[in-house]
This record gives structure tokens, C-alpha cells and sequence, in this order.
């Protein structure tokens, strides 16, 4: 079979206007950049808001493996399949970041024959919204020195400056800096870092902010640091929030694509959802909604990380309510959870299934009964999954009352997503269950609602959290910041905070070294052990296989 690369190379794409055409929008509500992408104006498009909102689909996953689980090519694939069932389908989909492209993942617009295109252009530079906010935030960081250089009027303590700096690539070598050095003429030196870009609370702001209006007002709100007397500085002291809104007045209008099958796709915004909230943007969705008759949408990474922050963030801040979700699973990933390693997962092994299934069915449990979702499972299948092992996983979920379906969408495109998609249908019209819920309530304290992920998503036994950074919590909370959602960075491979951990790991205690306040976005983040908002590259990242071939075309981008 083709790469990715080459199959979606070898695709013939509509005119982007096409697309929008099929959408209802006008040449006049659309801004090309080249033939087969478009940004959506949503000024142009008032009659937009007078049509009915269409039904929102979420997908999610177990805890990710080295064997893969798909969730992108699902969403892609399942888009696609509605389509071909007559329904008016809009995916949405997160931008991918070029850490990770470069990095360990590669290319992250789906796979096989289930990709959004232009392929090379949305992993690459695409539309340049991340270079956008990375040079709001950047701009931010610069703010912040040259005031204290030019006498520091609001006596800010430059040991308190909390706002760091942001690069879209994996650089474990600038985790720690320190800037300011070569005398007075470059600033006072103080100790700095970067984060990458989808870590930044500009792009949480980005992703969360309903509106231009809104943007500004969040990015005003954020806090970069503390003066001498303690008190909180924001972006609106510094005067800067104006100015970073410019540089994202045209990035914060959503990115128009489409599937090698033609179907609109909504990519925008990228936020990681082991490090953020892992979810495309509000004004993405909300135009998706009213665009199509059914959205497919995607969290990052398991349902506890992504999924959960869907509900327990973007849902409450945008008064969202998904009316099914697809969790995706492959026998393989599963094999892996219950102990098996990567070179012998293609042997039947039900032993080893029935351990790890246990990862799923919390995934599933957190799902249905802690977010209130109906939920179908879906399996990626490959070649080597025996009757077997599927019949296993088949009666494994009917216990708990979820139908399993196979899906070949990767190597059959929207075809191969039939049956997901007419169990989809099936799950949205017919559903008893009570409706969307949140894990938390508003009013519940920072520490409870800590408190409630940890035990009720993780399975954890215990949170813990040094005296200086629960005293830390306790601030935020006397300070009136009680009532926002909380955002957890932690691992995304394992329920607890060790990634070796798999399947369902018992007894495990949740710790929290550190706090972020992210009042722009109206989160308070809880980054747990050694997670890091800079990745770093693996010992042979994907960059060593992407090159250019004679005509110039990218090749190894997989």
C-alpha cells in the first residue's frame, strides 16, 4: 500500500471554494490561501446564526500505545462514511504542531485513505496560525523585559515573571535559560525558559475565545507575572494585549479543507491535551455546528485527558453538549496494555487481551458514566486480529452495555466506515441517557475538584501535592479563582503519572509539583510529576526521513 504521503499526493481535490460553495458560504466569506485552502470570515456570514446548530460527535481513545489507535483517521474516516450515508458532515480537527512532526509522530492529518488535505501544508506552515500566536506570545515575553529595562513602573519582580517563552518545535535546551546576559544594554538577566507553542496560554485563549472582542479581552486578562508587594501583573497593565490581538485577527478565523473524499473539514487551533486542554477551537466548532447537519470532533489523546477536558473545559465554557462519542481502540493497543511488547503483538494472545481490556472499559466507564455520553467502540482493525480475540472484546463490552463495531476506514476510506457510521446514527436517535455531565461543579474548591478527576477518571487513591504548591492552590482559590475548570498535565500513556503504568493501574497516587494560573483562558492547570511543557526529540526523530525530492516535492512526512 502507499504512504500517506503518496496517497495523499496522488489525490484530486476540489477547489476550496467548491467546498465552501457546498456549504452554503460565499466567494465573499471565504479568504483563499492557494486553491485548496480557505479561511472562513465570519463576519460575512451573519445568515449563519439563524440556522439550527447539527448534531456534535466526539471521538476519543484508550490510552495511547506505540501500536496506535487511529483517532484521527477515525474522525476523518467516520466524517467520510456520513457523507456517503447523505448526511451533511463537518469534521473539526486540531492543527498539528511540528514538534511532534519533526519529533516522534510525524504527520497528523489522519492516515491512509482516511487524510485531510492538503497534507504537506497542514503539518507543515499551513495557514500560519501557530507562527501567529507564537509571535503574540513572543511579543508578550519582550513586553515584559524591556519594561522592567526601562525602569519597571510596575515594579514588577523579575523573579516572579512567570510568562515564558514559545517555539513550535521538541528543544529540551531551552527548557531553562537565562536571558538579559552582556551587560545593562540587553536587560536585567534573570533565569527563563520556552514552552512549545500548543502549551501556550495564547493558544489556549485562542482555541476558548468565542469571538475577536473576546480574544482581546482574554489576552488582557492573562497574567505574566508578580510585583515586589505580590500582586498580579496581566498583559493589560503592560498595554500589550491590543497589539497581540492584531497579529491573531486573521488567524482566529477557522481553516477550511477537506478529506480525500471531499467532505469539509474545520482544522483549527492545536492545543496538546497531555500539556492543555487538547481540543480544536470554539469558533471552529460553533461554525462546524451550524454548517453541518452532523459534526465529528476530536480530543486528544484517552478519554481521560482529552475527553475529559472536552466536558469539563470547552463544554462548560461554551455551553457544548455532544450528543454521542466513538471510542477508539485497536486489539493490538490492547495487547500492549495487558503486558505484551510492540514485536509479538501480532500473535493471538487472549490472555494478554483480557488483561488489557481493562484500560478500555475504564475508558468507557468514564465516558458514559461520568460524562453521561452514549458510546460506541470502535475497532481499527488490522489483518492480524483474530475471530477470537474480537469475539473477546465483542462480550467484554456488551457487559457493559456498548456495541463494538470494525472499522477499515485506513485502508478503505469512508467505505470502510460504514457500519461506525450507521452505528453513530443508530446511538444519536435513539439514546435513553440522561444528557452530558460534568465531573465537577463550578463552585466545587480547586482542590476537590483535583480531587474528583484524580478518583473518579484516574482511579487514583490519594492526591498529593508539596506544602508550597497546595499552599499555592489555596491562594488561587482566597484570590477568586475557585469557580474555573481545571486543566491536568500528566501523561498521556498511562492512567496514573508513570508512563510505564498500563492497562489499569491499581493503587496509584496522583502527584502535583506545580500550579499555573491561566486566567485568560479561565483555567488553573495542575502540571503533575515529570511532565514537560517542552518535549524533547527522540534519539532518531522523524526528521531525519523528511527531505524534498527532485521537483520539490516534501517526501517521508508519514
Amino acid at each position: 500500500m502507499p504512504s500517506d504521503i503518496e496517497i495523499a499526493q496522488q489525490a484530486k481535490l476540489r477547489k476550496i471554494s467548491e467546498i465552501a460553495a457546498g456549504l452554503g458560504l460565499s466567494e465573499d466569506s471565504i479568504t483563499l490561501y492557494g486553491q485548496y485552502k480557505a479561511k472562513i470570515d465570519l463576519n460575512a456570514n451573519p445568515q449563519l446564526q439563524a440556522r439550527p446548530d447539527g448534531k456534535l460527535i466526539l471521538v476519543t481513545a484508550i490510552s495511547p500505545s506505540p501500536a496506535g489507535e487511529g483517532k484521527t483517521t477515525t474522525t476523518v474516516g467516520l466524517g467520510d462514511a456520513l457523507q456517503r450515508l447523505g448526511k451533511r458532515a463537518v469534521i473539526c480537527l486540531r492543527e498539528p504542531s511540528m514538534g511532534p512532526v519533526f519529533g516522534m509522530k510525524g504527520g497528523a492529518a489522519g492516515g491512509g485513505y482516511a487524510q485531510v488535505v492538503p497534507m504537506e501544508d497542514i503539518n507543515l506552515h499551513f495557514t500560519g496560525d501557530f507562527a501567529a500566536i507564537a509571535l503574540a506570545h513572543n511579543l508578550l515575553a519582550a513586553m515584559i523585559d524591556n519594561h522592567i529595562h526601562h525602569g519597571n513602573a510596575l515594579q514588577i519582580d523579575p523573579r516572579q515573571v512567570t510568562w515564558k517563552r514559545v517555539v513550535d518545535m521538541n528543544d529540551r535546551a531551552l527548557r531553562q535559560v537565562v536571558v538579559g546576559l552582556g551587560g545593562k544594554v540587553n536587560g536585567q538577566p534573570r533565569e527563563d525558559g520556552f514552552d512549545i507553542v500548543v502549551a501556550s496560554e495564547v493558544m489556549a485563549v485562542f482555541c476558548l475565545a468565542d469571538s475577536l472582542k473576546d480574544l482581546r479581552t482574554r489576552l488582557g486578562n492573562i497574567v505574566v507575572g508578580y510585583t515586589f508587594a505580590g500582586k498580579p501583573v496581566t498583559a493589560q497593565d503592560l498595554k500589550a494585549h491590543g497589539a497581540m490581538a492584531a497579529l491573531l485577527k486573521d488567524a482566529i478565523k477557522p481553516n477550511l479543507v477537506q478529506t480525500l473524499e471531499h467532505t469539509p473539514a474545520l482544522v483549527h487551533g492545536g492545543p496538546f491535551a497531555n500539556i492543555a486542554h487538547g481540543c480544536n477551537s470554539v469558533i471552529a466548532t460553533r461554525t462546524a455546528l451550524k454548517l453541518g447537519e452532523i459534526v465529528v470532533t476530536e480530543a486528544g489523546f484517552g478519554a481521560d485527558l482529552g475527553a475529559e477536558k472536552f466536558v469539563d473545559i470547552k463544554c462548560r465554557k461554551a455551553g457544548l453538549k455532544p450528543d454521542a462519542c466513538v471510542i477508539v481502540a485497536t486489539v493490538r493497543a490492547l495487547k500492549y496494555h495487558g503486558g505484551v511488547d510492540v514485536p509479538e503483538l501480532a500473535k493471538e494472545d487472549l490472555g494478554a487481551l483480557e488483561r488489557g481490556i481493562v484500560n478500555l472499559e475504564k475508558h468507557v466507564e468514564n465516558v458514559t458514566q461520568h460524562y453521561g455520553l452514549p458510546s460506541v467502540v470502535a475497532v481499527n482493525r488490522f489483518d492480524h486480529d483474530t475471530a477470537a480475540e474480537l469475539d473477546l472484546l465483542v462480550e467484554r463490552m456488551a457487559r457493559l452495555g456498548v456495541k463494538v463495531v470494525l472499522a477499515e476506514h485506513w485502508a478503505k476510506g469512508g467505505a470502510g466506515a460504514a457500519a461506525l457510521a450507521n452505528a453513530v446514527v443508530e446511538l444519536m436517535d435513539g439514546s435513553d441517557m440522561p444528557g452530558m455531565h460534568y465531573v465537577y461543579q463550578d463552585e466545587d474548591r480547586l482542590w476537590d475538584k483535583l480531587g474528583k478527576v484524580a478518583r473518579n477518571i484516574y482511579g487514583a487513591v490519594e492526591v498529593h501535592a508539596p506544602r508550597r504548591v497546595r499552599a499555592m492552590i489555596d491562594k488561587l482559590q482566597d484570590e477568586g479563582c475557585g469557580h474555573y475548570p481545571i486543566c491536568i498535565a500528566k501523561t498521556q500513556y498511562s492512567f496514573s503519572t508513570d508512563a510505564s503504568q498500563r492497562g489499569l493501574p491499581h493503587e496509584h497516587i496522583l502527584t502535583v509539583r506545580a500550579v499555573r494560573l491561566c486566567a485568560g483562558a479561565e483555567f488553573v492547570v495542575m502540571i503533575c510529576d515529570d511532565i514537560m511543557t517542552m518535549p524533547g526529540l527522540p534519539a532518531v526523530p522523524s526528521a531525519t526521513r523528511i527531505d524534498i525530492d527532485e521537483d520539490g516535492r516534501v517526501i517521508g512526512l508519514d
